[in-house]
């Protein structure tokens, strides 16, 4: 198995850099393309356990669309054969010290790219 061949790296890090647009911009029709339609995807965000690409969905299109620019300060994508791929943030928001991390796995599905698992958390401040 090849790890970061570089043409799917490529691919990965477009679909992530659609992902991290349509997500600052609350643009939830890209989101929802995004994440795997299925049962099977989770979403563990910052304040809640999301399952299935129904729950997912509800919560995208209940959030408030204000407030969600973030600068990334670090970025690590890994590509594992030509069909699965992990992509890992550090972030932070204007106006907080608090850092936060995002996790996703991605997998090539028949429909393209897609994450089928994700994690958002905040660190504790000292």
């Amino acid at each position: 198995m090849e790890i970061n061949d570089p043409e799917t790296l490529a691919e990965v890090t477009r679909q992530f850099a659609r992902y991290e647009q349509a997500l600052v911009t609350n643009d939830v029709d890209v989101l929802d393309e995004l994440f795997w339609q299925s049962p099977r995807v989770l979403r563990y965000g910052a304040t809640e356990n999301l399952y299935g690409s129904d729950e997912i969905a509800a919560f995208r299109a209940a959030r408030p669309g204000k407030g969600l620019q973030r600068e990334v300060t670090r970025t690590v994508i890994t590509t594992f054969g030509r069909d699965f791929a992990t992509a890992n943030i550090e972030f932070v928001r204007a106006g907080s010290e608090r850092v936060g991390r995002q996790s996703q796995a991605w997998a090539r599905l028949p429909e393209g790219w897609r994450v089928v698992a994700a994690h958002v958390s905040l660190l504790q401040t000292p």
